[in-house]
């Protein structure tokens, strides 16, 4: 079992970047991949982005590619979002998640953060 906590979210201006964090407690870390996830008021949460177990394949919805970047560091138990080029649509509250189900574009995930929002002002 593995537990997740977002941090770094906040208030940025459009073009501006933000960097997410999510923490996860347990030994374990490394047999999770990874995914974040976003959720706008009044619309569905949409899954954006995913990285495996060691880092070595990613997945990027087409809304953010090129511009979002997921990574991790296993020794950390940390996974990160970096996120540049921001836009007023990408408002919204991020969650991590995580999974051992090794499929990264699969978008069920059994672990969840408790979210952090990100609002980008025009």
């Amino acid at each position: 079992q593995v537990q997740l906590v977002e941090s770094g979210g906040g208030l940025v201006q459009a073009g501006g970047s933000l960097r997410l964090s999510c923490a996860a407690s347990g030994r374990t870390f490394s047999s999770y991949k990874v995914g974040w996830f976003r959720q706008a008021p009044g619309k569905e949460r949409e899954f954006i982005t995913a990285i495996s177990w060691n880092g070595g394949s990613t997945y990027y919805t087409d809304s953010v590619k090129g511009r979002f970047t997921i990574s991790r560091d296993n020794a950390k138990n940390t996974a990160y979002l970096q996120m540049n080029s921001l836009k007023p649509d990408d408002t919204a509250v991020y969650y991590c998640a995580a999974d051992r189900r090794w499929l990264i574009t699969n978008p069920s995930y059994n672990y969840w953060g408790q979210g952090t929002q990100v609002t980008v002002s025009s």
